[in-house]
């Protein structure tokens, strides 16, 4: 049995991931303008996200799982840079959220890690 925190981990990256499906103009909106087919990349990150929590939950597959999604919240990094630039990308949200999710990134990116 894996412990609860993984579960929720995977449980997380899962609602995350159909998020993108649910709202997909919220994230078309916050990716910078170097990333090409918005809509597409909307798509691919919440299968993504979707796929790895699913993984992540599994004991079989949770050291590929923390890998992937490690790599994949380092792909995310230029997007909330991005978003503390760009006043439309950050959805009115107060300047220190922005700021703080930055470092919420890295202390994912160790939960993550804990599973490898």
């Amino acid at each position: 049995m894996l412990p609860w925190h993984q579960y929720l981990m995977g449980v997380l990256f899962v609602l995350a991931g159909m998020n993108h499906f649910r709202k997909p103009k919220i994230y078309e909106r916050i990716l910078p303008p170097y990333i090409p087919a918005h809509g597409t990349m909307v798509m691919l990150s919440g299968v993504a996200e979707m796929i790895l929590g699913f993984m992540i939950m599994n004991k079989n597959t949770q050291v590929e799982a923390a890998w992937g999604i490690i790599i994949l919240l380092i792909i995310f990094i230029p997007v909330h840079i991005y978003m503390l630039q760009n006043e439309k990308a950050a959805m009115k949200l107060p300047k220190w959220a922005l700021i703080l999710r930055l470092p919420l990134q890295f202390a994912l990116m160790y939960w993550a890690y804990l599973y490898t």
